[in-house]
């Protein structure tokens, strides 16, 4: 038996091997073990706890803990050979690749667990995790991009020539993109500095409608006539965007005119019967009810008050209700509206 244990094979015995071999079996049955009762233990436990950092902590562990370790025991029983140098050269490359490999995961969800919770604190928080998906293209390209820089840099090649053969290829990219690359900007503004989000309803220069879509180029648009509307980010953010989604109240004023001969005793009455009205409506702030001027063919009151809802299908509702009120009113008191009329007088010559 010791005689077959110290056969050499490759420069290293048969009993090395053995030790290899043990040392990566035993590690990973450790870990098996330590996933099947510890592991799950503590993922029970932080799943009844109200924080949410021991749920991150668990889920961290498993998900790149347990990898790394798996890949050091194999990395420790392999070392534990005598390796010749291509072999050894190989494991030294591989084992920079996983390391580079996990770190830039572990940056990676770091990031998005961040802006999911900057996200979700926001209103209406669930519907712009949408939006992360965009951002995180973005932050992948480049995180993985300064991983491969990193990589190669310490696996003993000359970055400089690839990181200025990137900088002149860069240039010529932002030249031949500049649009893209504008409206990309401008996306990152829309979503952080928030000027509308998915679900306002806003109007820019004649278009108006409801935001159904943010993406990294463009943004959609659903029109009160019904179609989609298709606007880049770069025209959003630099135009004047009216964002009625912050609208608390809305404030009505019209006009109404009566006929010239009105007695001056229902002129006075006209300002308590249209206060009375708008007071009895539901959301609806009387302001002020005045006779205004003298019109061409008409006495003109100037009717203001607010209505406390954003809904403009309910705004309108009461303004018609009001107006129902109104015609009601004048025809019980005999009040006649006024209409566009020319009286002639003829005299008589002698």
């Amino acid at each position: 038996m010791e005689e077959v244990l110290q056969k050499i094979y490759f420069n290293n015995t048969v009993q090395d091997y053995a030790i290899a071999t043990g040392v990566i079996v035993g590690g990973i049955l450790l870990l098996r073990l330590f996933r099947n009762n510890l592991l799950n233990r503590l993922k029970a436990f932080s799943e009844k706890t109200d924080n949410k950092i021991d749920d991150y902590i668990v889920a961290g562990i498993e998900r790149f803990g347990l990898p790394i370790l798996n890949y050091a025991i194999v990395y420790w029983g392999v070392h534990y050979l005598n390796l010749s140098d291509r072999i050894s050269r190989l494991v030294t490359v591989a084992t920079a690749v996983v390391i580079v490999y996990f770190v830039i995961r572990i940056i990676l969800t770091v990031i998005r667990k961040a802006l999911e919770t900057h996200v979700g604190k926001q209103e209406n928080g669930e519907a712009k995790l949408k939006q992360i998906t965009g951002i995180m293209v973005v932050i992948n390209i480049a995180v993985w991009a300064l991983g491969a820089v990193f990589l190669f840099d310490n696996l003993g090649y000359d970055v400089t020539a690839i990181i200025t053969g990137l900088g002149i290829g860069g240039i010529a990219i932002a030249l031949a993109a500049q649009n893209i690359l504008g409206d990309l900007f401008n996306y990152f503004v829309i979503f952080f500095d928030r000027p509308f989000e998915v679900g306002d309803f806003i109007v820019v220069d004649d278009k108006r409608g409801t935001v159904e879509y943010i993406g990294i180029k463009t943004t959609r648009i659903k029109s009160i006539s019904g179609e989609q509307l298709v606007i880049s980010n770069s025209n959003l953010t630099g135009s004047r965007i009216h964002n009625f989604r912050r609208l608390e109240k809305r404030r009505a004023l019209f006009n109404i005119g009566v006929v010239y001969g009105t007695p001056l005793e229902k002129l006075k009455r006209i300002p308590e019967i249209i206060t009375k009205i708008v007071e009895s409506e539901p959301l609806t702030t009387p302001d002020r009810v005045h006779f205004a001027m003298y019109g061409d063919f008409s006495l003109n009151f100037e009717v203001v008050f607010f209505v406390e809802s954003s809904d403009y299908k309910q705004y309108m509702d009461i303004i018609q209700d009001v107006n129902f009120q109104i015609y009601e009113a004048f025809e019980k008191e005999a009040i006649e509206f006024a209409y566009p009329t020319q009286t002639i007088h003829l005299h008589k010559s002698a």
